[in-house]
């Protein structure tokens, strides 16, 4: 049975609800008027002859048998689970074994349905961790010390940007983690939906001038004195290889890459993503994808047009990117009570108060009129996760008010 996932029940009907969301972390575009049904933005684009499958196989540089269109990224998520573990049974039946059920690794800290979905599937599910004393990064060894052989494990799942830290890894770390799933029979699946975040800042602009350049985990535990030569080794090792800005995993054995037009384009309304894999992959995730709804074809024609103007709709995003990483990082730096890190180009954080908890913050918050996550839903209740991804105005609008509300929880 299918669990509950507490994060969706929290979140759901908020961002309507707020005055200023600081919760959402999706780019979304201006809507039309009610009972429209193409975004402004696709509104005058003609729809290209080419098929969606087509047009990001050709994106990724793969064969349309390499990808898989779905109803978003997390119906590319639970297909990603679903036929890695079906793989796995596979294996289990020739090799006639029997014993424990198969086993999902998956990041901690974490998105919950990450864990939630292969869950309902019926898989064990454990963790490697991607600690805040190491910033949150990739690290390969520590996904091989949990690939243990008295367990089978069917998948190894991340993120990418890291989703809640904003922590961003190139390509061939991702290729490294591959590697050492793979050496275990297992799947590395890359969630990618944050990937493209970045406001294309050279390394240059990366200085000590720049908040963003420094962690702020607070002045009386120290600054990183070497921070502007890691901001360069992150960029160093951040290669646009994707199709859209940014790492991907899309082509490295034994890697599944899921995304969407959500996040990136801002297109949550149309309700289209994809899985990129092996072709033997992509055949176990389709015969899957036989038992759950279809990608509708409405669906299907907005995506067409997207992806015809993507470049153009990658520009503008990441001038919001630009301008709120900025407005996020700014804010970071002029808060005594808070620590935590703004990663270059990133428009979400995870943020920690000196005197209150992340559900107290949240809760304070809310009600106030400002919408931030608990860092409970993330596997840090101390933390929170803050995302400027609307309209700058409304952002900046937004920083002031929670700033108030900081001030009031300092002065408790």
């Amino acid at each position: 049975m299918f669990p509950d996932i507490a994060y969706i029940d929290w979140i759901v009907g908020r961002p309507e609800r707020v005055e200023y969301d600081l919760g959402s972390s999706d780019l979304r575009r201006a809507q039309g008027d009610p009972g429209t049904v193409v975004p402004p933005a696709l509104a005058d684009v003609p729809t290209p002859e080419a098929t969606v499958a087509e047009q990001l196989a050709d994106a990724y540089g793969v064969g349309p048998e390499n990808v898989l269109l779905t109803a978003g990224a997390t119906h590319a998520n639970l297909l990603a689970a679903a036929a890695a573990l079906r793989e796995a049974g596979e294996e289990a039946d020739r090799d006639a074994g029997e014993g424990a059920p198969a086993r999902v690794l998956v990041e901690e800290p974490g998105y919950e349905p990450l864990l939630a979905t292969p869950d309902g599937l019926g898989a064990s599910v454990d963790r490697f961790r991607r600690p805040k004393s190491d910033g949150y990064a990739l690290d390969p060894d520590r996904i091989a010390a949990e690939l243990t052989e008295d367990a089978a494990t069917a998948m190894v799942t991340v993120t990418n940007r890291h989703n809640p830290s904003g922590r961003r890894v190139g390509r061939d770390a991702l290729a490294e983690a591959a590697e050492v799933a793979g050496d275990a029979n297992a799947r590395l699946l890359v969630d990618e939906v944050y990937a493209s975040f970045d406001d294309e800042m050279s390394e240059d602009e990366y200085g000590d001038n720049n908040p963003s350049s420094r962690d702020i985990e607070r002045r009386s535990k120290g600054n990183d004195s070497d921070s502007r030569s890691v901001e360069r080794k992150l960029k160093a090792d951040e290669t646009a290889t994707g199709p859209f800005g940014g790492p991907t995993a899309a082509g490295v054995p034994n890697a599944v890459v899921t995304n969407s037009l959500t996040k990136f384009f801002g297109f949550p309304g149309v309700r289209l993503g994809w899985l990129v894999a092996d072709e033997e992959f992509v055949a176990h995730a389709r015969r899957v994808k036989h038992h759950v709804p279809a990608v509708a074809e409405p669906s299907r024609l907005l995506a067409r047009r997207a992806l015809a103007r993507a470049p153009e709709l990658a520009a503008d995003s990441r001038e919001r990117i630009r301008t709120n990483h900025d407005a996020l990082a700014g804010f970071l730096a002029d808060r005594e009570d808070l620590s935590g890190r703004v990663e270059p180009g990133c428009t979400y954080a995870f943020l920690e108060h000196e005197h209150a908890d992340g559900t107290e913050v949240a809760s304070v918050a809310w009600e106030e009129g400002v919408l931030v996550v608990p860092g409970r839903f993330f596997d840090e209740p101390d933390r929170f996760r803050i995302a400027a991804c609307r309209n700058p105005e409304t952002v900046r609008a937004g920083f002031d008010r929670l700033g108030d509300v900081l001030d009031s929880l300092d002065r408790r």
